[in-house]
């Protein structure tokens, strides 16, 4: 398919869809200045050690790693972060009623900074922290101050346990309800968007064949090749934060 027809196709069916489910994925952030994961540039290509600090029994019993990932926070792209036009877009989507969920395999904590409420986050959120023990919670800023002030491995401050980010580390399921919440997201709706995912990583990409099984229409919007493309109505390869409030007006504003 044409480009220019592949635009015009996914940008009438999103005009036209009552419900419209989006996967994102990392490509939807690199325009914010985070890089991916496995990507040329991404953050385990360039530096594979770095999975050690998402790895959980790594996590838990080795303190060294521990102090390694929370220096890593520090200067981490992450807490800079703001919101692309893409995110802006999909935040204008779903205040006109239209947008039944975005379900994001990120952690970012960008689509909820654009102004999203309907996130469903795969991976949870790094913008918090959980103990390991008592599972108290807080914003992750209050340990980064700690760290700034000299800690390098800050503890639960009610109960000392294992402090760690709430985001999903290897080794570790991902939350039930979540996952249940996504499922019913992908199972009701009239167009599954997909923005910036290899649709590589399971389960997230077992999202998009659920979609289609349950009616759907699905369009994708990716820099690369995706094993999915052939499945989707039409397939974008446009840079994200330009492409996506283009394939959304009309569709994403309000009289």
């Amino acid at each position: 398919m044409e480009e220019h027809t592949a635009f015009e196709t996914a940008h009438r069916m999103l005009v036209d869809a009552e419900r419209i489910t989006v996967l994102t994925g990392a490509g939807m952030s690199t325009a914010s200045g985070i890089p991916d994961f496995r990507g040329p540039q991404g953050v385990w290509t360039l530096d594979p050690e770095a999975e050690r600090v998402s790895t959980l029994s790594c996590y838990l019993t080795d303190p060294a790693v521990r102090k390694a990932a929370w220096q890593r926070r520090t200067w981490s792209p992450v807490f800079s972060a703001e919101p692309n036009d893409a995110h802006r877009a999909l935040a204008d989507l779903e205040r006109t009623g239209r947008l039944r969920a975005i379900i994001t395999s990120n952690t970012d904590g960008l689509h909820q900074l654009a102004g999203s409420t309907t996130v469903i986050e795969l991976h949870g959120n790094a913008r918090r922290w959980r103990c390991e023990s008592c599972r108290r919670t807080g914003p992750m800023e209050e340990m980064l101050a700690r760290i700034t002030a000299g800690e390098a491995d800050p503890d639960c401050p009610t109960c000392g346990g294992i402090a760690r980010a709430t985001t999903i580390l290897f080794e570790e399921n991902l939350d039930p309800e979540v996952i249940d919440a996504a499922v019913a997201a992908a199972s009701d709706c009239d167009v599954f968007l997909t923005v910036g995912t290899s649709l590589a990583v399971y389960p997230a990409a077992g999202l998009l064949p659920l979609a289609l099984r349950a009616g759907a229409r699905a369009l994708i919007v990716n820099a690369e090749e995706t094993e999915y493309d052939h499945y989707a109505w039409a397939v974008i390869r446009e840079r994200i934060e330009s492409v996506l409030p283009r394939l959304l007006a009309d569709g994403s504003t309000t009289d």
